[in-house]
């Protein structure tokens, strides 16, 4: 008989809600700094919601049409429908539509504003170089992506993060808001500014970059719970991250900005770069996972139970 996992909610709300508090104080403090011009904050709002917008409403378009994917058919890709179909009446949600990217280099991701308007794609490199149970694993990740509605989440933060990065880049136009002409006050602002101008673009990255990993990390072990299979994504993983190099991706612009939905970074994430990366460490996610399929192990959990959202 069937028993039923319930999948933790890992405090998101809250982890979220934090980050995104950080960053507004960045935004009230960079805005303080120009002159506290009702004017300039109004401005850059204004940019960060028609961002969000954007980002939102097309989210699904502007990624698959990036990856140069085409929608395929169930009879072009039955393994693929089979096993979406499966997870996603598993967790009680509509299938998403189902995408072929033509690259060899091996990754996958989800798009879409809501679970209705949701889109799964998979390289042709990801089905030639995993079986059936990683690509299922792989699958239960990016479907966890739309359940727990990360998209929404990352084009929030990716519009605030450009608002930060566009307030204070105005800092060298507008000065600051102390309004004195003393000349040391004025040399100490002067330097201040150039700081918050460098530093601020850079907070907003790894705020932003922050919220990224937090998101990946619950979709690992939320679509470990759905599939009730954390080894097969750890395998997939580790797959995942020797293939890259093996047929890296051409980045260009649209790539690069579909780059952070992906299972795995599709690009060199070496030495400093891996600071700025919005996926956590792969040895860290398998390390995660495996350390999931052995408290799932010692509490009788077994692959394919059936399992509770919220």
């Amino acid at each position: 008989m069937d028993r039923e996992i319930r999948v933790r909610g890992h405090f998101n709300g809250l982890k979220t809600t934090l980050l995104f508090a950080l960053m507004w104080a960045i935004i009230m403090l960079i805005w303080w700094l120009t002159g506290g011009r009702r004017g300039t904050l109004g401005i850059y709002i204004c940019i960060g919601l028609g961002t969000t917008f954007i980002s939102y409403w097309f989210s699904d378009k502007l990624a698959i049409a990036s990856m140069g994917a085409r929608q395929v058919s169930e009879q072009e890709a039955p393994t693929l429908y089979r096993i979406v179909r499966e997870l996603s009446a598993r967790a009680g949600k509509p299938m998403p539509r189902i995408y072929i990217a033509p690259t060899l280099s091996p990754n996958a991701f989800a798009t879409g504003r809501n679970e209705r308007h949701a889109a799964v794609c998979c390289t042709q490199g990801i089905l030639q170089l995993l079986n059936e149970r990683e690509i299922r694993g792989v699958l239960g990740h990016e479907l966890m992506h739309v359940y727990n509605r990360d998209i929404l989440t990352g084009a929030i933060a990716s519009a605030m993060s450009t608002v930060i990065t566009y307030l204070g880049y105005s800092l060298m136009y507008f000065g600051g808001g102390s309004g004195s002409d003393d000349e040391d006050n004025r040399g100490g602002g002067i330097l201040g500014l150039l700081v918050t101008m460098i530093l601020a673009p850079i907070g907003a990255s790894l705020i932003q970059m922050a919220i990224s990993r937090t998101r990946e990390f619950d979709a690992d072990e939320d679509g470990s719970r759905l599939t009730g299979d954390p080894e097969a994504l750890a395998s997939a993983l580790s797959k995942i991250e020797s293939g890259i190099p093996m047929a890296p991706m051409r980045q260009t612009a649209g790539t690069q900005s579909v780059s952070a939905l992906m299972i795995a970074n599709p690009f060199s994430a070496g030495g400093l770069s891996r600071l700025f990366s919005t996926h956590p460490p792969t040895e860290e996610r398998i390390r995660r996972l495996m350390q999931m399929s052995y408290e799932l192990r010692q509490a009788g959990a077994v692959p394919g139970q059936r399992i509770s959202m919220r």
